[in-house]
Formats: C-alpha cells, structure tokens, sequence
C-alpha cells in the first residue's frame, strides 16, 4: 500500500481539558499516514498523480490552530478536513502527541493515535 507521511509536526496550539491549558498553551506534534495511489506520479513525475505533502501539512496546521478540548476531536477535525480535500485517499492513521502534560509526571509525552 502506498502511503505519504508527515513525521512530527510540531505546532504550539491550545487544546485541553483545563480552561488554563486553552489559554496558555502547549506544544504538540503530529504524524499523519495517508494512503493514496501512487502510481501515476511514479511513471509521469507528475504531482497531480499524488498528494501534496505541502498541501496536507497546510490542513493539519489549520486544523491544529483550533482550540478543543480533546486531541481525539482535533484528530477528527483534521480526518474530515483530509477526506474532503484529498478524494483520492483511500485511509490513514494520525498520531497527536501532547508533549507536555498538565501533571506533575515523568514522560515524554501523552499520545493518541486513530486509525481509519
């Protein structure tokens, strides 16, 4: 299966639970996989035969620039923005990463990642 991924994004955006992380803020990153054919763009050296990586990278930045409370609501914001924009994918998986949690706690980050 072919696929075109956009390896940790990093974005400083306003997602969480707490009002107080909503205002001031977080680092985040995301990976997102997108299956797509291929194969016009490796015979023709065409763009239009895939998916704009710069492109994809632009709706992720939209969408990321978005408060919510949840990252599961941020991944699904940026699913639908991905099926509506790029017709030609055929499925994913995106990973957002919270890179620092709210908590007093020793890790590097809280991750979700969804499938579809």
């Amino acid at each position: 299966m072919n696929s075109i991924t956009l390896n940790k994004c990093r974005f400083f955006s306003y997602h969480g639970v707490d009002e107080q992380e909503r205002v001031v803020g977080n680092h985040f990153e995301v990976t997102l996989k997108v299956y797509c054919p291929m194969h016009s763009a490796m015979t023709s050296d065409d763009l239009d035969g895939t998916v704009n990586y710069a492109a994809l990278y632009s709706v992720v930045e939209r969408e990321m620039a978005v408060p919510s409370k949840l990252l599961e609501h941020v991944a699904h914001r940026i699913i639908e923005a991905v099926k509506r924009d790029f017709p030609t994918v055929t499925g994913g998986e995106i990973t957002i990463s919270k890179l620092r949690p709210p908590f007093h706690c020793d890790l590097q980050s809280v991750d979700i990642t969804i499938a579809w």
